[in-house]
C-alpha cells in the first residue's frame, strides 16, 4: 500500500502549525551519498539529469534514506543556461565554467529564451515521473537568481570578489539591466514549467548576492526580484529565498512578495526575529557542525529547534548545503531527531 502523502512542509511553509518542525537539506540528494559517488564514477552531473529515471532515483534516494519531508529536485543552477546560450561545464574541483563569458551590451543582445518543453524535456520528465509515481513528500524545484547566475555568466566561473560583475554593474547600468530582464525571463518561465510539471515548492537561490550592499541591492536587484517573485506569487505554491552572507538583506527579502526567508548559519532565527523578520523561517545548522560529535550536534539543533518553535513556522535545514565529508548515517538520526523533540513540547510550553 502506498505511504500517505506528507504535507506537513508545505503547511509549515505557509505560516500554519505543525504537529512538528519538517525538515529537508540544501544538496541532500547526491555529493555525501556513497550510491550517488557510484554514479558519479560513470556518469556527469549534467549526463545524470539529462537522464530522468537516473534523476529521479538520486532525487527520490535521501527521502528512502532520511525520511526527510521534503525532495529536492537534483539539477544545478546552471541547467537552463545553455538554452539561452551559455554553455557551461562543471569542472570537477572548480565548479560551473564558461568559456565565453558575458561582457558586453552585444554579448546580452544574442541571449535567447528558454522553451522548457523544447530545451529541458528530461527536467519535466523527471519532476513528472517522481511527483505522479514515486514521491509521497513534496518535490521542491529551484531556480538561480538573476544575480547569482550573472555573477557566473560574468565572470566566467566562480569568483570571491565579483570585480567584473560589479564593474558591469555600476559602470554599465543599461546593459546590466537588460541582462537582468533577460535572466527574469527565463527564470520565471524556467520556474513555471517546474511547477506545471508537478513541483509543489520553489527555491530561489541567490547564493552570492550577500556580495552586495543592501543600497546596491536596492538598486540593482531588488526591482528584478520583485517581478519575479510578483509573477511566481501567482501560480499558488510557497516561495523560499535563500542567499548566503545575506544578513544585511533579510529585511529586504522581508517586504518582497515571497513565502519564506532562508537563513545561513550566521544570523540565529532570535536575530532574525528582532530584526523584524516576520515571515516563516528556514534553516540553519551550520554544516560543518554535521562533522562533529553527536552531543554537539544534538545541543545545536536544539537550540534552532526552540527558537524556531517560539515564532510562526519554522522549517529546519542547514545553513548551506550537505559537504561532501557528512555521513549520511548523520542525516538518517538528524531527521529523526527533528522530528522526535519538536513533537515533545508545544510552542507555548518554551520559556522565553
Amino acid at each position: 500500500m502506498a505511504k500517505e502523502f506528507n504535507d506537513t512542509i508545505l503547511r509549515a511553509l505557509r505560516g500554519e502549525d505543525t504537529s512538528y518542525t519538517p525538515v529537508w537539506y540544501m544538496r541532500q540528494a547526491g555529493r555525501s551519498q556513497p550510491e550517488y559517488r557510484k554514479l558519479k564514477e560513470k556518469y556527469s552531473l549534467f549526463e545524470i539529469t539529462h537522464q530522468p529515471e537516473l534523476c529521479a532515483y538520486v532525487t527520490r534516494l535521501p527521502v528512502e534514506q532520511y525520511d526527510v519531508d521534503a525532495a529536492v529536485l537534483y539539477k544545478d543552477i546552471m541547467s537552463p543556461l545553455p538554452a539561452i546560450g551559455v554553455d557551461v561545464e562543471i569542472q570537477k574541483g572548480v565548479g560551473p565554467v564558461i568559456d565565453q563569458p558575458i561582457r558586453t551590451k552585444a554579448d546580452v543582445d544574442n541571449l535567447g529564451k528558454i522553451e522548457p518543453e523544447q530545451d529541458v524535456p528530461y527536467v519535466l520528465d523527471t519532476i513528472r515521473l517522481l511527483t505522479r509515481e514515486q514521491l509521497n513528500v513534496p518535490l521542491i524545484g529551484f531556480s538561480g537568481a538573476p544575480f547569482t547566475l550573472a555573477s557566473y555568466m560574468v565572470e566566467g566561473g566562480p569568483s570571491k570578489n565579483y570585480s567584473k560583475t560589479k564593474a558591469m554593474m555600476y559602470n554599465e547600468p543599461e546593459t546590466w539591466f537588460q541582462l537582468m530582464d533577460k535572466l527574469a525571463d527565463m527564470t520565471i518561465t524556467y520556474v513555471q514549467a517546474q511547477i506545471n510539471a508537478g513541483a509543489k515548492v520553489i527555491q530561489i537561490f541567490d547564493s552570492w548576492v550577500g556580495a552586495l550592499s543592501a543600497p546596491d541591492y536596492r538598486t540593482y536587484i531588488k526591482p528584478v526580484m520583485e517581478r519575479i517573485f510578483n509573477e511566481l506569487s501567482q501560480e499558488g505554491v510557497p516561495l523560499i529565498m535563500f542567499g548566503v552572507g545575506a544578513r544585511h538583506l533579510a529585511l529586504e527579502w522581508n517586504d518582497l512578495p515571497l513565502d519564506v526567508i532562508g537563513l545561513d548559519w550566521r544570523t540565529s532565527i532570535r536575530e532574525a526575529r528582532e530584526m523584524g523578520i516576520s515571515k516563516p523561517l528556514q534553516g540553519n545548522l551550520d554544516p560543518a557542525i554535521l562533522l562533529s560529535s553527536w552531543n554537539v550536534i544534538e545541543e545545536r539543533t536544539k537550540e534552532i529547534l526552540d527558537e524556531g518553535r517560539r515564532h510562526p513556522a519554522h522549517i529546519f535545514n542547514l545553513g548551506h548545503g550537505v559537504t561532501p565529508e557528512v555521513d549520511p548515517a548523520t542525516l538518517q538520526r538528524l531527521t529523526a531527531f527533528v522530528h522526535e523533540y519538536s513533537q515533545t513540547y508545544a510552542r507555548g510550553d518554551l520559556n522565553e
